[in-house]
């Protein structure tokens, strides 16, 4: 079923859609079934897990930490980390630059943007990230490489459509001037209204390998 929902979402995602199968709970054996079919990108949310499941499965896997990622933890996924989703404040941000330059890497970071209704999401506000982008970059082991932010949970598809479109249109902005090249939008349950409004790369999980416990 893993390697049949792959196939599937592979061939009805844009070209140039990166999809990040969300393996967070799920055991290595369904990873390693989703890697036999030809996957390499696979999210987690929890900084334990995401270690634990590192050091067992192959080492070709690119890692995304797509959870709310503490300042305290990021210096343990800081050595082999392929992308962090979710940066939601300058703090974190110096962290990641810090944990960096100790592993000798310069690692990528997507810039988290608070887009949806519900205030327990994190993210820097539009005006928090272009003052961001308008410094000079003074973090040389960090590249900012695009943005993400999650819609509101609702049925309402008009607003989480408004909301995609309006961080769209705020990447269409920066992504000359800062040269970025990933919007992630989207989740099991709306990306294909995220693709419909740029997004090209989606987190999904439940679609590929099932509901979580």
């Amino acid at each position: 079923m893993i390697a049949e929902q792959i196939q599937k979402l592979s061939v009805e995602l844009p070209q140039g859609t990166t999809l990040v199968a969300v393996s967070k709970t799920k055991p290595n054996s369904a990873i390693e079934e989703a890697y036999a079919a030809g996957h390499r990108d696979f999210g987690e949310n929890k900084v334990q897990e995401l270690c634990q499941k590192a050091e067992t499965l192959p080492n070709d896997i690119r890692w995304h930490m797509i959870g709310h990622l503490q300042r305290n933890k990021v210096k343990y996924i800081a050595p082999f980390v392929h992308l962090i989703h979710g940066v939601d404040s300058e703090r974190l941000l110096a962290e990641i630059n810090k944990q960096g330059a100790k592993h000798h890497r310069v690692i990528d970071v997507l810039i988290q943007i608070h887009i949806a209704e519900e205030s327990s999401k994190f993210g820097f506000s539009f005006g928090e990230a272009e003052a961001l982008f308008s410094q000079e970059n003074q973090y040389e082991n960090v590249r900012i490489v695009g943005l993400m932010g999650m819609a509101s949970f609702t049925e309402n598809e008009q607003q989480v459509k408004r909301e995609f479109e309006i961080l769209s249109a705020f990447y269409s902005e920066w992504k000359a001037k800062k040269t970025l090249t990933i919007l992630s939008m989207g989740m099991s349950n709306d990306y294909p209204l995220a693709i419909t409004t740029g997004s090209n790369m989606v987190r999904i999980g439940s679609l590929i390998f099932g509901r979580r416990n």
